[in-house]
């Protein structure tokens, strides 16, 4: 699948270093009092304490793929955990996890060189991407204790790039991205947000051997070519891309033929 860089990597590194400790010190707090046995709506098959064990597990395997500056997809994902007996005490490993984090990211160059399952070959993927692995699974448990969320919207916007960018390298774990192709159609992604810089359009073109994600044309916003089109909060089309919301909901407006958005989404969930 072809790819075109669009945004590179548009938030300073320190922004994503203080955001990732920030996110997960509000996860651990979420899911602290919480029954590990309850169910997360969003994350089917999984418990409270399943998504708990995933968010610590995944931040402590980034930062051994970001400690050795692996240069090449590793063989297996086996780190050491040290995860507690009782589920009930996820929330404090979490949490606790959180400085040896902090130290991995600062001690890295987000400029150096290393395997990425991205488009972007350095270190600073695996902030960027532990940011919203973190955030989108903070808003799950939230979700699963009845709690509201919040997502910051410039952050949101940088997660619906981030998203996007990626999204056509992410058939190793996702088959059915594979199969997204189409016949020239175009899909725009709106962000409806005021102020902040989050006023952003991603375009993305389905094509008979893909799909990519469409350059930028400078100060150009003709609709002309588009066949499908969605509207939101920054932080709703964040959500909407990952699958915990539905472009049929009425935050979003629609313009175009549904059966493009029904297309793509179908293909993209995971």
């Amino acid at each position: 699948m072809e790819t075109t860089s669009r945004a590179g990597h548009p938030l300073p590194y320190d922004v994503y270093r203080q955001a990732i400790e920030r996110e997960t010190l509000r996860f651990a707090e979420v899911v602290k009092d919480a029954d590990p046995a309850i169910a997360v709506p969003s994350c089917p098959d999984w418990t409270l304490a399943d998504l708990t064990r995933h968010v610590g597990a995944l931040q402590r395997w980034f930062c051994t793929l970001l400690t050795g500056l692996v240069q090449e997809p590793p063989r297996s994902r086996d780190v050491e955990l040290g995860l507690p007996e009782q589920a009930r005490e996820y929330a404090d490993w979490v949490a606790a996890g959180v400085p040896g984090v902090a130290a991995v990211l600062r001690a890295t160059d987000p400029q150096a060189a290393m395997w990425a399952w991205g488009e972007d070959q350095h270190a600073r993927f695996w902030a960027r991407r532990m940011l919203f692995e973190t955030l989108v699974h903070r808003v799950d448990a939230e979700r699963a204790v009845g709690r509201e969320s919040d997502i910051d919207a410039v952050l949101a916007a940088d997660g619906v790039d981030e998203f996007l960018v990626n999204l056509p390298y992410a058939g190793l774990f996702a088959p059915a991205v594979k199969k997204l192709r189409g016949n020239g159609e175009t899909i725009a992604f709106r962000c409806a947000d005021s102020g902040g810089g989050t006023g952003e359009e991603w375009r993305v073109r389905l094509e008979p051997d893909g799909f990519r994600l469409l350059e930028r044309a400078g100060g150009d916003t003709s609709a002309s070519d588009v066949r499908a089109a969605v509207q939101g909060q920054a932080a709703d089309l964040l959500l909407l891309l990952y699958g915990r919301r539905s472009y049929q909901d009425t935050a979003f407006g629609i313009s175009g033929e549904p059966a493009v958005l029904d297309h793509w989404f179908t293909h993209t969930a995971f």
